[in-house]
């Protein structure tokens, strides 16, 4: 239980520090209930969308959703994504000059211009939906995400050293019951909303899957080895291929 209130506490900004302090150790597991947690920051988008678009215009609604989620998790992930491609888009193949800038607090041209064109995307996918289809395609959409993401920490190592860590956490390896684990954390989710929709599971589950490996050979062609911003960027966009996936499949069969 200690490791499942540490992911609560690392990965959001609501005040679970107050009702218990987990060991230091813990936070090495927290990637291990990152999914769980998806459940959570998730739900709170979804009841957001969902409650929002009953009294506010929807695209207002969206809007609501999208920034209460960046409210939960402190846009801990967005953070992440910027850095990722203020790195990978300015370092060139030079790997140090990639995680100096990485680690670099100031943001630059490729990351503002990365989040605008992200929450473009991502505010489009969701308006372009209904409210009901929205809210479970976050509720499927966020756990799934994270649960690929995670598997990040068991292809390739930290790429820097534990002391350089800006959150001064290097995630530990995945075990095989830990791995079981995040399977169901991630896969039930978005099981249920594939049983309820009806969507083809094929594409639903294959291309992000293809999106998180193809972003795994980017990071270890540059810098052979994640870091936490590559871990939160690869699980915002493996999110959003969800939402792509989802519009092309509904837009392919109402054509047909």
């Amino acid at each position: 239980m200690d490791r499942i209130w540490a992911a609560l506490i690392f990965f959001t900004r609501l005040p679970f520090w107050r009702l218990h302090e987990p060991p230091k150790e813990c936070y090495q597991t927290v990637v291990e209930h990152w999914p769980l947690v998806g459940w959570l920051t998730g739900g709170i988008m979804a009841g957001t969308l969902w409650l929002s678009s009953l009294v506010f215009p929807y695209p207002v609604a969206v809007l609501l959703a999208i920034v209460m989620r960046m409210l939960v998790t402190g846009a801990l992930h967005e953070d992440g994504l910027a850095d990722f491609l203020d790195g990978f888009g300015g370092g060139g193949n030079n790997r140090q000059r990639i995680l100096a800038i990485m680690k670099d607090s100031h943001i630059g041209t490729y990351g503002v211009i990365g989040l605008i064109l992200y929450l473009l995307l991502l505010f489009s996918c969701l308006v372009s939906m209904t409210p009901k289809m929205a809210a479970l395609a976050i509720l499927a959409a966020d756990p799934f995400a994270k649960m690929l993401t995670s598997q990040l920490v068991s292809m390739m190592p930290y790429a820097r050293r534990e002391e350089e860590a800006k959150a001064k956490v290097v995630y530990r390896k995945i075990s095989v019951a830990s791995g079981i684990s995040l399977a169901v954390q991630g896969l039930l989710p978005i099981a249920l909303f594939i049983w309820y929709t009806g969507v083809a599971w094929e594409t639903m589950i294959f291309i992000p899957a293809l999106v998180m490996y193809f972003l795994y050979l980017l990071i270890w062609r540059k810098i052979q080895g994640y870091t936490g911003d590559c871990c939160g960027a690869v699980c915002l966009l493996v999110e959003l291929s969800v939402y792509l996936t989802l519009l092309a499949g509904t837009t392919l069969m109402a054509r047909l």
